[in-house]
């Protein structure tokens, strides 16, 4: 059966309408049914600006969509096309970005549709439009009732999870504790094998200071939490290694002997990512009942409207939820 896959709008002003156009001329109809959720008037100003010959179908619900056909679902938003800013940063395109998202969520916990991909959203803009979220990951956590959600990061068979999130790197070793880690691994080890069809996976974990403390000569945490968290982990059946300096681990490729590294904050584990993955690269909230993918871009508004923007992100981001989809029901 094919996947519903919907799709949230992202912000109207960045690069987002464009990246999901530019992916949907790509997509195999075959598999998968795309549900565009946003604002028509967006919709119909890039797909102007790319010539695009997309066919399109409008509905009011999701199980009106037909296959073979971009539906767009209409978020009733009260802009017209005149509103499109490329490059700026406004109340509007953040709180119909939101709109969108939440549109979304809603259609797959209802079972509509069988996963989520969202385009880039401005964390700026959605804080101007009344939002106190620090981005997607949170806001669908919320959502969705989700006490323990994993922010990863997909290229084919390089994962990378993390412990922690969008938070400032002044905090970061303050959140750091053996219970989180242990919570992490559960959930990313559950991802692994339920969504990735990996039964019996190996993760890395990496330390939190240089060389991952070199002994306890910089910094206690490897010895006082890090290490300690790994073996409970292990107590409890998970196969987990570490901790493993960071600059070492990728740089020696270590990590292709894993199916997926543990890192500790935002940086750590994305900077090698987005560098390995070429651009390909793809977020996914494992954790929550529902699938959610993103590319691992932002709303790149320098080069928005400019017909610049890749959709090599997006187009994974949309492959990878069409294939979990696929994985999760075949786990039932």
């Amino acid at each position: 059966m094919k996947k519903k896959i919907a799709i949230s709008m992202g912000d109207f002003n960045g690069i987002g309408p464009e990246v999901t156009i530019k992916a949907l001329q790509k997509i195999d109809y075959e598999k998968s049914t795309p549900i565009w959720i946003g604002h028509k008037p967006v919709f119909d100003l890039y797909s102007q600006k790319l010539n695009s010959r997309l066919r399109i179908t409008e509905i009011s619900d999701c199980n009106e969509a037909e296959p073979g056909s971009v539906n767009i679902l209409e978020l009733g938003f009260t802009g017209d096309n005149h509103s499109v800013n490329p490059g700026s940063v406004e109340a509007d395109a953040g709180k119909a970005a939101m709109l969108a998202v939440e549109k979304g969520i809603e259609c797959c916990l209802t079972d509509q549709t069988d996963a989520l991909v969202t385009a880039p959203i401005s964390k700026e803009a959605i804080r101007l439009a009344g939002y106190n979220v620090p981005g997607h990951t949170e806001f669908l956590a919320q959502k969705t009732d989700t006490e323990q959600v994993l922010m990863m990061l997909v290229n084919s068979g390089l994962r990378v999870a993390l412990v922690t999130i969008h938070e400032p790197l002044n905090k970061v070793a303050g959140l750091i504790n053996k219970n989180r880690i242990i919570n992490r691994l559960i959930v990313l080890t559950n991802s692994l094998k339920n969504d990735f069809g990996i039964d019996s996976p190996k993760i890395a974990v990496l330390g939190l200071n240089p060389h991952a403390g070199d002994g306890g000569v910089i910094g206690q945490e490897e010895i006082n939490i890090i290490t300690p968290a790994l073996a409970e982990a292990n107590e409890l059946g998970i196969w987990a290694e570490g901790p493993f300096p960071g600059d070492g681990y990728f740089g020696t490729r270590l990590n292709e002997q894993f199916d997926a590294t543990l890192a500790m904050y935002h940086d750590q584990g994305l900077i090698p990512f987005k560098t390995l993955s070429f651009g390909k690269g793809v977020n996914f909230s494992a954790g929550l009942p529902i699938i959610r993918t993103s590319p691992d871009h932002g709303t790149a508004f320098s080069i928005a409207g400019k017909n610049q923007a890749d959709e090599a992100s997006f187009l994974a981001a949309y492959q990878l939820a069409v294939t979990l989809a696929e994985n999760r029901t075949r786990q039932v």
